[in-house]
């Protein structure tokens, strides 16, 4: 909310009318500067001509038979990008993207095949929350927020930052720092940045290799940060107000859904406050992994919980609209 105030100052307005604008902007969700009806006619028409209230525009939805939506959403520079509302039985969730594409190229991501296109700004970060907003059914309202869509938060950090203090802030949307989750593949710089920077919102890594050359088959970024060196800035992250690192696995077929992987990762993370999020895998015909048999992961789970680690097998929403985990994708490939 500082460039608000400081913009506000130089325009001549008192500084309280930041907060006033943000609770409309963030509290409110206002879509028009009429409605803002505490601020003077010269103060909104001075905001008209400032800056653009209208949001980016949802392009195309889609519902899936178990409650989900996505929608396909164009930027001012006619670049798309795709978010998710997660229906719960008591709550909604809503995952959202950083980037247009992603350049970190994990080789079971259906988003990797875009490459990256550019960076999102912090407002469009945040207009795909009130986007999906105002999908919902009235009186109710958004609990959780996680950066796990198209992207690497990381590789867009100051974005991702300030797009992360824009929904805790107490004038605005309010969230709680538990209900926020950046996943991230893996740049150590981005977590040594948020560990000193914020001690707001949890962190995940997604890890889905259990050796160093395992991991960095399927995620090349593994090449310039060792898995090694990732679990060491692991065990560093400083966790007082944020219990545990999530830390997401994707079971495949053959290749990360065997009970030796399973041995190996509760190796791995030994000394490491932490929690596993098993995901099974969603097949796409764009590429050839498979996803494993339901006893495969009732095994792995198993082992996993067996000796004592915190582990939840995450349900797959949205697959039937290619809304699930990793298949996030405009129709706008990279050029090969």
């Amino acid at each position: 909310m500082g460039e608000l105030s400081d913009w506000a100052v130089s325009a001549g307005e008192k500084k309280f009318r930041a907060q006033q604008l943000y609770q409309w902007l963030y509290l409110h969700k206002a879509d028009s500067w009429e409605s803002m009806s505490n601020l003077s006619k010269k103060f909104r028409e001075l905001l008209a001509k400032s800056f653009r209230l209208e949001r980016i525009k949802i392009v195309n939805q889609q519902s899936a038979s178990d409650g989900t939506i996505k929608i396909l959403q164009q930027l001012e520079d006619g670049q798309e990008i795709e978010s998710v509302l997660l229906v719960h039985d008591d709550h909604y969730t809503v995952c959202i993207s950083t980037q247009v594409g992603c350049a970190m190229g994990c080789k079971f991501c259906l988003t990797a095949g875009m490459g990256l296109k550019r960076n999102l700004t912090a407002g469009e970060i945040v207009e795909q929350v009130l986007n999906l907003w105002s999908l919902l059914p009235p009186g109710e309202s958004i609990r959780n927020i996680v950066y796990m869509g198209m992207g690497e938060p990381f590789h867009n950090y100051d974005n991702t930052l300030k797009s992360l203090n824009i929904f805790l802030n107490d004038h605005g949307f309010n969230f709680s720092s538990r209900r926020i989750t950046v996943s991230t593949s893996g740049i150590i710089p981005g977590i040594e940045r948020f560990a000193r920077e914020t001690d707001k919102a949890n962190l995940a890594i997604s890890l889905n290799g259990v050796t160093q050359e395992a991991r960095k088959k399927l995620m090349p970024i593994s090449k310039r940060y060792t898995l090694e060196d990732l679990m060491a800035a692991c065990r560093n992250f400083p966790q007082e107000t944020r219990k545990r690192i999530t830390f997401e696995y994707i079971l495949m077929k053959g290749l990360t859904d065997s009970l030796q992987s399973a041995r190996q990762l509760v190796k791995l993370l030994h000394g490491t406050k932490s929690k596993i999020n098993l995901i099974v895998y969603n097949e796409n015909p764009d590429l050839a992994f498979k996803s494993p048999d339901q006893e495969a992961v009732k095994r792995f789970q198993q082992y996993l919980l067996d000796h004592g680690l915190v582990v939840t097998l995450r349900s797959s929403k949205g697959q039937g609209i290619s809304a699930a985990c990793g298949q996030l994708a405009t129709s706008k490939k990279k050029k090969s």
